[in-house]
């Protein structure tokens, strides 16, 4: 289909996605009507021969055929049914009992959950539940929140999958990337946002110092207090308890050597598809291969070799029987189909605007008189977008996919030269969807983690809010030092001592408010 360079017209399908976004808090049907929108624009200005009514849909289906990426989508597939048959062969039940044997403190309960979050990092879903189920039981004998565990695995889950090359994540920013055609390489695009994406850097960070000091503020630390003078672990509602039922003879391992299988075979994958394994010297390098590689058909390669691993562990010794296997694989499918769905829309709408309305073309003559003026405050402005979007239609998948087309576009405009600003906005785009994702009541993730930790939902909401705005707002201000400098140290280093300044002045003011209540 010939484009048509539509104008201001051109920008009225992302906008009409995110206006209805924000008013439904549903990221299917806004996207779906952005997309239409696009296509009728498109039928009326380039003068369709037909049907307007069916042009608007035969060109939007036509363009979602052209757009759809097969291999992301059986990527995604593949890694919700190994999620799913690792919990059936009881794999993580058995690293749960394995571990409450080896824990002492509270300390080191919260940060052996930290540490299983960051391990689980392929996908959030299996993160949130898995997590959960294993460490609940630990962190009610030494007496930590309902509350604390969820914020942990919350904490845990977007921001790690974000930053993790190998994840349902990755796979997803980089199809979304591929879409903008502004990189050779959406693995290296997406690898390159990593050290950039601040809220996830912070975020970890701040779990980690408060399972090393102890310390809470808030709701929070009145969650905790509560927890410490309770005599008796909290009730398990039947829900949640039985959520991650798997087979009573799996053992750890039925969850850790499927789960190293993917990373290895994905990685391998990653090098072979790149070249390295080749006849093609230039690419036998690792950084080479790396760069040379094509994500979709790679990960889909190392997913398959971990469910190969899967089965025949499981099968093998009779924790699953193959109708049994099969039975999770498709149930696993089943369960990516609602990302599947959000991925596909995105990159029809990001293709509607592109390839049919022109409107990198439209924003570039925009934006290009006053790009100096707006880039210093540009990463900071769409961190704040990203994450009232997220926040307020609970993905982070739809958040992306919607802001990344256009994000690109404009520092393409604002500096056609570097890939800095590109990288910075990107980066930011993420972390707000992240930011989102990770604090709104209606989020997927916030609802899966306070699910796994048994924590009633309102609690995990009200209590995390204050961790993830103080965050939030370090990071804001390491963005609009990084739109100035383009300097990582000094943007990334300014977010840091702020958490860290925060932090020691709320502990200071908490010590200040117990002294004055023993003295009273």
């Amino acid at each position: 289909m010939e484009p048509y360079a539509a104008g201001a017209l051109s920008i009225v399908p992302p906008v009409i996605a995110v206006t209805l976004a924000l008013l439904t808090k549903e990221v299917f049907s806004s996207l779906l009507v952005g997309i239409l929108s696009g296509t009728c624009i498109y039928c009326l200005g380039s003068g369709y021969a037909g049907n307007i009514l069916v042009g608007t849909a035969e060109v939007a289906f036509k363009e979602m055929v052209v757009k759809f990426d097969l291999n992301i989508v059986m990527f995604c597939s593949l890694l919700g049914s190994l999620v799913y048959v690792i919990s059936m062969a009881g794999g993580a039940k058995a690293y749960g009992q394995w571990a409450t044997h080896r824990i002492k403190s509270r300390r080191s309960a919260m940060l052996s959950t930290s540490f299983l979050g960051a391990f689980i990092f392929i996908d959030d879903y299996f993160n949130c539940l898995t997590v959960g189920t294993v460490m609940r039981p630990i962190t009610d004998t030494y007496k930590i929140s309902r509350e604390k565990l969820a914020y942990i695995i919350d904490a845990t889950a977007a921001p790690i999958c974000i930053i993790a090359p190998i994840s349902s994540w990755a796979a997803a920013v980089g199809s979304n990337l591929k879409e903008t055609k502004a990189f050779d390489n959406e693995m290296s695009a997406f690898i390159a946002t990593v050290p950039w994406n601040f809220y996830a850097l912070l975020s970890i960070t701040l779990v980690v110092l408060l399972s090393l000091l102890r310390f809470d503020f808030g709701p929070m630390y009145k969650a905790e207090q509560k927890a410490l003078q309770s005599e008796a672990a909290p009730e398990i509602s039947p829900k949640t308890e039985d959520q991650l039922e798997g087979s009573a003879d799996g053992t750890m391992w039925d969850m850790i050597v499927p789960i190293l299988a993917l990373i290895v075979f994905c990685t391998l994958s990653l090098l072979y598809v790149g070249g390295y394994f080749g006849p093609d010297e230039a690419y036998h390098s690792i950084g080479a291969a790396f760069g040379n590689t094509d994500a979709g058909p790679a990960l889909v390669l190392g997913s398959f070799g971990g469910l190969v691993v899967a089965f025949v562990l499981f099968v093998s010794r009779k924790l699953l029987s193959i109708k049994a296997f099969m039975e999770g694989v498709l149930r696993g499918i089943q369960a990516m189909v609602p990302a599947c769905l959000i991925l596909t829309l995105a990159w029809t709408i990001s293709g509607v605007c592109r390839d049919l309305l022109q409107t990198p073309e439209f924003i570039s003559t925009l934006v290009g008189e006053d790009g100096d003026s707006a880039q210093s405050i540009l990463p900071a402005l769409i961190f704040a977008v990203a994450g009232f979007l997220s926040f307020s239609t609970g993905t982070a998948w739809g958040t992306f996919g919607i802001l990344i087309p256009i994000v690109v576009t404009v520092a393409q405009a604002i500096d056609p030269f570097s890939q800095e600003l590109i990288v910075i906005s990107l980066s930011a785009t993420l972390a707000g969807s992240v930011f989102g994702d990770h604090c709104s009541p209606i989020s997927d993730t916030t609802i899966l983690s306070a699910a796994g930790s048994g924590c009633a939902h309102i609690e995990h909401v009200y209590t995390q809010l204050p961790y993830a705005m103080l965050v939030a707002t370090c990071t804001f201000f390491g963005y609009v030092v990084a739109g100035i400098t383009y300097n990582l140290f000094f943007s990334l280093g300014t977010a840091l001592l702020l958490l860290i300044g925060s932090i020691i002045f709320l502990n200071l003011k908490r010590k200040h408010a117990e002294q004055l209540a023993e003295e009273d």
